[in-house]
Parts: C-alpha cells; structure tokens; sequence
C-alpha cells in the first residue's frame, strides 16, 4: 500500500501576457491567474475544494513588483487563507528550494496540500517606464515580511568585484564561459560554436512551447555572428546567448499529500511524485572560488539526489537546466554527468531562458511545470530533473521527479559539497601574473568599453583588473591572451606583459 502521506505534484499553470494582451498585468494579478490554472488542471470538477484545502502559500518575489509578502496579495486576489512563506527577494533557485520545503513537509505529515507561484511584468514595466508611466499596482513594500522566509539576504560582490564592474550576472557568467573554455582546451572558434548549438537546440524547444516569451527558430550561425538583431553584448556572448528578462510571465504548482490527492478526486494521470530534493551553496563571492568551471555544491546536490533515488543522470527522462546563460548549463552537465552536446536530449524542457524567457527569480517554476508535464506523458517509470541557481551560480536547488512512486520517501537533502579553500585575492598593486579568465563589455554600437580580468599570481593569489583602452580591449579577443603574462598596476588597471 502506498504511503498516503507521499508529495505529489498534481497541478501546473502558466501565464504569457504578450504585449497587446487584455488583462492586468499586475504580478500578484498574474500569479493568481497561474494559480487557477494550476487548481483546474489538477482537480477541474471541483476547483473550489482543492483551494479550500490550500495549508500554504508559497510565493516567489518578483523583480518588477519587489514586494516582502507577495503571498499575502496573491492569497487576497484569490479569496483564500493561508501561511505565506516566499524565498530571498534575489535568487532564481527560490522555486525549486520552496518546492523542496513545501514538499518536506507534505511527507512529514504536517501539510496537506500547498500552492506554490511567481510572475514577472518586467516587460510592462520597462514599456510604461519608457512612457515616463508608473505602473497602476498596490505599492511594493520590500520591508514586509512574509510568515516564513527560507533565505537570508545577503550581498552578492565584495568591494574588490564591484571596483572592477562586476555588478550583475550579465557580466560574470561570461567570465565563468571563459573559464570553462580554457578548461575545455578549446580554441574560441570552437567553443563559441559548441555554445551557440546548444543554444540552437534550446531555441527549438521554444518554439514548439506555446507559452514561450519567443517561439522563433534560430541557427546556431546566427546566433553567434554579431548583427543589428544580435549585437555582441559581452565576450562571447551575444545578445541572443543571455537570459530574456524583458517578459510578462507567471507560474504556479499545486503540491499535495497523495492521500489529499485521492481524497479529492485528483485523476492519477494527474499525479507527479516528488522523489528527492537538494540544496547547496557554493563559495559565495566568485572571486573566492578557486576554480570557477567547476560547481562542488551542484556536484553534491546530484550525487545526493541521485544515490537516495537509486539512479544517476544516465536513468533520467526529461531534464531542465537553469539557462541563464550558457556556462550554467555547461556548469551543470558537467557536474551531472549530462552531454551537452546531445541533440536527442537538449538539456531544457521550456527553451530557457534566452527564449522561452527570463521571468525574474521566477524561470524555475517553469521549467518544474514542464518537466511534470514531459513526465505525465512518458513511458512508466520515467525520472526528471529541474534544476536552478541563483546570483552568478551560487546557491542551488535541485529536484527529482517521477510517474511512478518513489521507492523511498521523498527526503528534502541538504548535502555538504565539501568545498575547497578559497582563493585569496589579491590587494590592489604593482603586480606580475597570468591571465586566467576576462570578459569585454560591449557599446550597442559594437565598440569595446570595459574589461575585467581574473588573473593568478605565482603564489596562487588571484588579482582582479579591469581597463577601458581599446587596444588591451582587443588583445583579450584571442586565443592566446588567456594564459598569456599580465601587468597589473595599484589602480587595477592591466596591460598585456
């Protein structure tokens, strides 16, 4: 007999709000309507008693509506009591680590049935900012808390990285790219076409997923040859090889005991089991890290996952990797044990994030929906797996899904990736070292204005530099730059030796 206390995904809604779209365009407004969606897919001839049974309201906080308790609102909009628990305000592993929270519970006994949501209106927002318009939303207070928050807040840069620009993901993922393409041994010809087949392969899947921000094919050409449509934004990446922020996009799931599920009604083709779920936290400051092509924390997350189910990334059916960018992906192939460059299995269930689109802290509840829905269509006994991170490949959470009941009780594992020392980094100064791994920043115009280099000293120390000249700017273009003697002055300013 099965284990009535087992967690069981049962319902998945999504949300696109194209330009042009009626509707509010609200994030709490669009994660109530996610939420609907998600109950009638679950239990369609009684809605109503599913959402009656709602013991918690998990709700991820959006960017363009940063507001402490989004549940609270989402919960007001659809007429419900709840607990509201949200993950940190930063962070796009949020769903996958409220999922494993909620989850836990479940099979604990100590919760029923529980709706999990998030949205973006990043996409209205810029629209009517440009206007000089504000949006017509409920003012967003960041200080309001929810019941429950899982994360701590916590600064994403030291001092040092922000003096050289890195101040966002877009500019520190392609730093990770380089890294991993040195550790590749490939050339940057090869490489960069490697990158854009996958992302070729990603842009195929959009396109056959009706809820993707873009559902336009594009050849691997174009996506790494610079054009008016496809400006080169940093190095390598192009404008169509980062994350698509710019959407209007909501998500929900519906998670309940699998004897609340029965109670209900919920058809058992309805029904996707939880099978496990990690989280981990690597080296916090990128700086810090002593290699950065390499993930300890996804690493031990997969091998958690992986020996409580029984099974290893050659046993999985349908797998979504958290595809900010490229050399996310790549990060966690590698540590998964997944190929990248399989064309039967093009690592994302969605498009990612460049496609099907980049809705904030948001894209993982996604990519868990899509993931439910590829299982509920598969052969027997099929396993997935969802995957995200958030700030620039920090902190993880991962999940294991399936068709048929676990073996085991779903465990929510918290796995210690054993991290090595960190790199210490080097106060500004006069300075011999090697290049280790840099990115340019680009002009809209194409012309290189800034760049950041991570370069080691003799002594194993890593110093950061950065310069704006233009002939330092091309030089770092080659494939002979990384690895190649660097200057470094007290300003941080570098020179080729």
């Amino acid at each position: 007999m099965l284990d009535p206390r087992l967690p069981v995904l049962v319902g998945v809604g999504e949300v696109v709000r194209r330009p042009g779209d009626d509707g509010p365009a609200e994030p709490a407004q669009l994660m109530a309507r996610a939420a609907r969606a998600a109950i009638a897919d679950a239990c369609a001839h009684s809605p109503e008693a599913l959402l009656g049974r709602i013991g918690a309201l998990a709700a991820v906080p959006s960017v363009a509506w940063p507001d402490g308790d989004p549940g609270r609102r989402v919960a007001d909009v659809l007429g419900v009591w709840a607990p509201t628990l949200r993950s940190s305000m930063q962070g796009g592993n949020g769903p996958q680590l409220l999922v494993n929270a909620l989850a836990e519970r479940i099979q604990a006994g100590r919760l029923d049935a529980a709706l999990l949501c998030g949205a973006e209106s990043l996409s209205t927002a810029s629209r009517l900012l440009a206007q000089g318009e504000a949006p017509a939303w409920p003012p967003a207070d960041p200080e309001r808390r929810a019941g429950e928050i899982l994360e701590h807040e916590r600064p994403a840069s030291t001092s040092a990285e922000t003096e050289v620009g890195l101040i966002a993901p877009i500019v520190v993922y392609p730093l990770i790219e380089n890294a991993l393409r040195v550790a590749s041994g490939r050339s940057a010809a090869h490489h960069l076409e490697a990158i854009s087949q996958l992302w070729a392969r990603f842009s195929e899947v959009a396109a056959d997923h009706p809820s993707a921000w873009s559902r336009e094919r594009h050849t691997a050409d174009f996506l790494r040859t610079p054009s008016a449509r496809n400006r080169l934004v940093t190095l390598p990446y192009t404008k169509l090889l980062n994350a698509n922020i710019q959407v209007d996009q909501a998500a929900a799931l519906v998670l309940c005991s699998l004897g609340t599920a029965s109670a209900l009604g919920v058809p058992a083709d309805r029904w996707v089991f939880l099978h496990a779920g990690a989280s981990a936290v690597d080296e916090w400051f990128v700086s810090h890290r002593p290699s950065l092509h390499r993930s300890p924390a996804i690493e031990a997350c997969g091998r958690a996952i992986f020996q409580h189910a029984g099974t290893s990334g050659d046993g999985l059916g349908p797998v979504d990797l958290y595809s900010c960018f490229p050399s996310a992906v790549e990060l966690a192939a590698a540590e998964l044990g997944l190929a990248t460059d399989d064309p039967a299995r093009p690592l994302t269930c969605t498009g990612g994030l460049t496609f099907f689109g980049g809705p904030g802290n948001n894209y993982a509840t996604h990519g868990i929906a899509a993931v439910a829905r590829r299982l509920r269509e598969g052969a027997p006994g099929e396993l997935g797996l969802s995957t995200a991170l958030g700030w620039y490949a920090t902190k993880h959470a991962l999940g294991l899904y399936g068709n048929r009941p676990p073996d085991r009780p779903f465990a929510a594992l918290r796995p210690d990736p054993g991290l090595p020392t960190p790199c210490l980094v080097a106060e500004p100064g006069a300075h011999e070292a090697t290049a280790e791994t840099c990115t340019v920043i680009y002009e809209r115009d194409g012309s290189p204005s800034h760049g950041i280099l991570f370069a080691r000293l003799a002594d194993g120390r890593r110093a950061l530099g950065a310069t704006n000249e233009a002939d330092v700017l091309a030089a770092r273009a080659a494939d002979d730059f990384l690895g190649s003697p660097v200057r470094l002055g007290p300003d941080r300013h570098f020179t080729p030796a």
